[in-house]
């Protein structure tokens, strides 16, 4: 690939297994340390950039617990020490925004995904969620499930309780729509974002979806935590065959 072929691409974010999926919706479906540390090394290896981080407990759930996201973290950066990780700091129903804010503060990551539709569930503690990232360092980027989220962002800025440089944009197509079926057309839903911003997608369209962003500037993010099929709804082998045959659309081939 050539250094112009490869600056035109998007940025990549591999999102492999999320807060709900495991072994049952798909046996490649990494859950323990190991098993993310696998997948990262192979997803990099075919193009991913980075990592969207979750861990999950000693029976397989959704965790924040800050100690097994530092175990991870140590295992990433020495095995694949050029990926980039984010961090999530998803409720899943789970987690109030005080344990959210806990786990920002005894992480400390470099990079953490973070709705403002979940940080709403406890106004007061918005400003210290975002203030702890800016004063450690914490990259954010704002999940936005629509365009009420969007203008909720908006707001919190204009009022300085999101910080001026804490831009980042995930916008998530069809999240609540029946059967989480995302379409290109999705995208319209959203006011015109500013960069740097990122889409993720649901379902068999979601190479699809992320092809469209990519055409109009966005970065992507690809994954089991989104979608386990191609568009005609055989399932990839593993996370590494996703990203890989996403590239591959998006360089044209």
């Amino acid at each position: 690939m050539s250094d112009t072929q490869a600056s035109s691409l998007p940025y990549v974010l591999v999102a492999p297994n999320g807060a709900r999926r495991g072994h049952a919706d798909h046996p490649a479906l990494p859950v323990s340390t190991g098993e993310i540390v696998e997948t990262a090394i192979a997803c990099h290896a075919a193009g991913a950039n980075g990592l969207h981080l979750h861990v999950r407990d000693g029976q397989g759930a959704h965790s924040l617990d800050a100690g097994r996201y530092r175990e991870a973290m140590a295992e990433l950066a020495r095995t694949v020490p050029t990926m980039d990780v984010q961090i999530t700091t998803e409720a899943a129903g789970i987690y109030d925004v005080s344990a959210q804010l806990e786990c920002l503060q005894q992480v400390a990551p470099k990079w953490a995904s973070i709705s403002v539709r979940e940080i709403a569930r406890a106004p007061d503690l918005a400003p210290r969620v975002y203030g702890l990232c800016a004063e450690q360092g914490t990259r954010v980027q704002h999940i936005l499930y629509d365009s009420t989220d969007a203008d909720l962002l908006e707001r919190w800025q204009s009022e300085g309780i999101v910080r001026r440089e804490q831009e980042d944009r995930l916008l998530v197509l069809g999240r609540y729509t029946t059967g989480q079926e995302s379409q290109p057309a999705d995208l319209e839903a959203f006011p015109a974002a500013r960069t740097p911003w990122m889409v993720c997608a649901f379902g068999r369209l979601e190479h699809a979806c992320l092809a469209a962003a990519a055409a109009r500037g966005g970065d992507v993010r690809v994954g089991f935590e989104n979608s386990l099929t191609n568009s005609d709804g055989t399932r990839w082998t593993d996370n590494a065959a996703s990203v890989a045959a996403l590239i591959a659309l998006l360089k044209g081939h």
